[in-house]
């Protein structure tokens, strides 16, 4: 075995080793299935008995060793093994548990009073349904429900247990706490209300304000753009102490361009024109579907010259909601239109990079813990060599028995020679959101490529002009004094140290950095993210069509619009759709391509600081002049809101190799 994926993970040990600790003499502990945050001092009252739940009962891999041994090899180039992937059906012979193995669970779970609901192929889990009662009882412990971060959740009020019997075949149960609800999206809209910073509701229609650069540094806010400005007047605005790099020498600030399009951005990055994507399928994940995605994307396509779906040169989209996944009814905090311009974006940006790749848009019916399932039923499958992920928890508190399952999904995949990518997170180190620095899981996973974020200026003729780190700080205008005055940090690529996986040995002599002071683990030699990048400042962002509905004193109208997207979201699907294009000029997947990155740094071009500031213009409403409008200044290259973040020569935690170099 290769040492280039020595990958250590730390729970792994733990969780696999005292997994069988007795409870009674019958009875099997899991250990690590409480999450830290169901303790006491949160606890807010028991659970309602009668309530339903819906979980996933894991079975671990047989051999989980040698699955992992196996998916290093496969994926490493110094190896005899590279790139001689198995087939799923080849993969359930040697690792899936058996079909005796799966009946004892389910017969277990039938004797328990719960409703068997889907079993897939690589019997990897048996999903069930019941009610709380029944988990109390088949499970050993009460159940709680807990204030956590805002929100009132439901967990076992101690780790749960099985019969013994069982115990070598069960690692994890998923879905009985609601960990799930930290899950979150990685796009960044950039709400356009006065002092508002976090997202603008994804339905409601939503405008990027004149003016609106084709390129950057076109407008300037010293040079009147009518009828839209004055004003502000000459002299305009100013660069913001401490963000005066100005790569073009221009005489203020200059507005936000009207979004990137995939010729500005295959520009920027030096991709071919001689590979579309051709025989390469992406498979893109999120919650619920847009029901205008096909029509929305065909129109984008047609209005930036590419072939739509279906036709001569544009590929096939195909959506799938895998069999087995709970319905469970919308609700305020989880509303699926929320996930509508995830889609949309994931999509576009995905086409825009490799138009005739074929798409297949995988759907859980809710962003609960269905997202895990929608992994299976890709890996299990093989719908794609290139799987798009942008969503991610926040941070990497979440209990050991909630990340192996997945983890072991993972491995499966770099089995398969399957690439799988996820954004690193939009809100740096977390410190800002969860008090302490952290990278975010799955992106901190090291059989992921974890993708971070950049801003990105490019000139008329689609060659780069400024690229740096993506952290952002927001200054209000005076449009008539000129005075911009900093209200607080807004966002950026995320990206740091783990705390629960070692630093990968392909890792090895380009990470150097260890967790910090302000992390939960300092001085671990951890796994470092992100491991590459692209675009995703939403101020520099691309630009997007999708059917909306705009409100505003000038009535209610539902139409296709384009606006300007951003978020690490933005990011990641940009590379899948690059690797589809690097998969096609290589003949073959390379699967899991983190190995081959690390040991190929010269295919990314490294990025490093460039401290600077755009203007742009927002409609209060966020879709017209009815409510006014207000100037904002955003910064580049800003990590004052996360401190453990920098851009810099070499890898760094924001951008980490650099962005793609060509194709890779």
């Amino acid at each position: 075995m290769k040492k280039i994926l020595a990958v250590s993970l730390i729970f792994f040990s733990v969780a696999l080793s005292i997994i069988a600790l007795a409870a009674p003499s019958t009875r099997s502990t899991l250990k690590g299935s409480k999450p830290s945050w169901a303790k006491g001092a949160n606890l807010v009252s028991a659970a309602a008995t009668s309530n339903q739940l819906g979980f996933r009962v894991y079975l671990g891999w047989n051999n989980a060793a040698g699955a992992e041994a196996l998916a290093r090899a496969v994926s490493d180039p110094r190896s005899s093994s590279y790139r001689h992937y198995l087939t799923p059906a080849q993969f359930r012979q040697q690792f899936a548990p058996t079909a005796n193995q799966v009946a004892q669970v389910q017969s277990w779970l039938k004797s328990q009073g719960f409703s068997l609901v889907y079993t897939p192929k690589n019997n990897h889990y048996v999903s069930a349904q019941g009610t709380i009662a029944q988990a109390q009882a088949a499970f050993g412990t009460g159940f709680g429900m807990y204030n956590v971060n805002g929100l009132k959740l439901r967990s076992p009020s101690a780790d749960v247990s099985i019969p013994s019997s069982l115990a070598g075949i069960v690692n994890a149960v998923v879905g009985l706490d609601q960990s799930y609800e930290f899950i979150h999206t990685n796009h960044i809209k950039d709400s356009n209300a006065p002092g508002a910073v976090g997202n603008a509701p994804p339905t409601a229609g939503f405008r990027n304000s004149p003016p609106l650069s084709a390129f950057y540094g076109e407008l300037l806010t010293g040079v009147a753009v009518p009828p839209y400005t004055p004003p502000p007047a000459a002299p305009g605005y100013s660069f913001p102490t401490g963000f005066t790099a100005n790569p073009l020498g221009l005489a203020s600030v200059p507005w936000t361009i009207k979004g990137h399009t995939p010729a500005m951005i295959k520009g920027a990055y030096g991709i071919s024109s001689s590979y579309d994507g051709t025989g390469q399928t992406v498979a893109i994940i999120d919650a619920y579907a847009s029901p205008t995605i096909l029509q929305d994307a065909n129109q984008w396509s047609t209005n930036r010259g590419i072939p739509q779906f279906g036709t001569a040169g544009g590929g096939t989209f195909t959506q799938v909601v895998p069999p087995g996944i709970y319905n469970v009814k919308e609700n305020s905090r989880q509303d699926p239109q929320g996930w509508y311009s995830e889609e949309t974006l994931d999509v576009e940006s995905v086409h825009g990079m490799a138009p005739n790749a074929n798409i297949v848009y995988v759907a859980g019916p809710n962003n609960y813990q269905d997202l895990d399932s929608a992994m299976n039923h890709i890996v299990d499958n093989h719908l794609a060599q290139i799987v798009s992920n942008s969503y991610g928890f926040l941070g990497e508190v979440l209990p050991p028995g909630f990340i192996l399952p997945f983890e072991q999904t993972l491995i499966q995949g770099a089995a398969e020679g399957i690439g799988i990518y996820f954004s690193s997170g939009d809100f740096g180190d977390e410190s800002s959101i969860i008090g302490f620095a952290s990278a975010d899981w799955p992106a901190s996973s090291p059989w992921v490529t974890a993708v971070g974020g950049t801003s990105l200026g490019v000139s008329s003729t689609n060659t780069r002009v400024v690229e740096t780190g993506w952290g952002v700080s927001t200054y209000s205008c005076n449009k008539t004094t000129l005075v911009c005055t900093r209200t607080g940090w807004q966002a950026g690529a995320g990206g740091g140290v783990s705390c629960l996986f070692s630093r990968p040995s392909y890792q090895n002599g380009t990470v150097t950095i260890t967790a910090g002071s302000t992390t939960l683990c300092n001085g671990f030699a951890g796994r470092g993210v992100p491991d590459i990048a692209a675009l995703a400042d939403a101020q520099t962002g691309y630009l997007v069509g999708q059917t909306q509905t705009f409100q505003s004193c000038n009535g209610t109208v539902v139409m296709y619009d384009e606006y300007r997207l951003g978020g690490t979201s933005l990011a990641c699907p940009i590379i899948a759709g690059i690797m589809a294009l690097s998969d096609q000029k290589a003949g073959s997947a390379h699967g899991f391509a983190n190995p081959f990155f690390y040991a190929n740094p010269g295919k990314f071009t490294d990025i490093t600081s460039v401290k600077t500031a755009v203007a742009r213009r927002n409609f209060v409403n966020s879709v017209d002049t009815c409510n006014g409008t207000v100037d904002r200044l955003r910064t580049f290259n800003d990590f004052s809101g996360s401190l453990s973040q920098s851009t810099g020569v070499g890898w760094d935690n924001v951008t980490g190799l650099g962005v793609p170099n060509g194709i890779p």
